[in-house]
């Protein structure tokens, strides 16, 4: 199943995608690592600590804001999981880049991108930016009677945002969207979730 996705994966060439610099909007990368065996592929992701300026103590994928000093919003991501997780550049393969697309209440795009893990590694953690960390089934993923909707809170009104549980974690926002977006685009899973009609810039946007 992991072979197969990354295979998939290839309708997303990987591109080392240059920040929009004369945009005026600020421009961050994420990296969605796939991981485990091929019978049981896995994603890994981070809770943010309590501790970050944004989202405290939500589900994220490991990256963050690009910098001057990086050569391209790959290197971005690539960096900023090194720094929340430990792990090196080159104990992962970049394998696709991911369409742009802003995350809920917060003016920024970010450029997601797809990596697979090449062997068993530690992971050391940031605490100040970094709770936790654990790998999610994609099989769970997959499984649309697992969502569901809560209402999450926005300037003061209320919304249904879709949502799904893993152990202790809850999953949402951004970050579903994007596990999501990908899945649909190359698995077929044909998992439709109904987001509220955009409230301002980059506020929401249906899945």
């Amino acid at each position: 199943m992991l072979e197969t996705l990354i295979q998939n994966l290839k309708i997303f060439p990987l591109s080392r995608t240059q920040p929009d610099l004369g945009s005026g909007v600020s421009e961050a990368a994420v990296l969605v690592i796939l991981c485990g065996p091929d019978n049981d592929p896995r994603v890994m992701l981070t809770q943010r600590s309590d501790n970050v300026s944004h989202h405290r103590g939500e589900v994220a994928f490991p990256g963050g804001m690009w910098e001057d000093s990086d050569r391209d919003l790959l290197a971005t991501a690539l960096r900023e999981t090194h720094e929340e997780v430990g792990l090196q550049s080159d104990w992962v393969k970049p394998l696709a880049t991911l369409p742009k697309t802003s995350p809920t209440r917060r003016p920024i795009v970010v450029t997601p991108f797809v990596a697979s893990m090449l062997g068993e590694y530690p992971t050391v953690l940031q605490p100040a930016e970094t709770a936790a960390v654990f790998r999610m089934p994609i099989r769970h993923l997959m499984e649309v009677e697992r969502y569901d909707y809560f209402e999450a809170t926005y300037q003061g009104d209320r919304y249904p945002m879709p949502y799904i549980d893993y152990d202790r974690f809850r999953i949402w926002g951004f970050t579903l969207r994007v596990l999501v977006d990908m899945l649909n685009a190359s698995m077929a899973v044909n998992i439709r979730l109904h987001y509220p009609e955009r409230h301002g810039v980059g506020m929401f946007e249906e899945v």
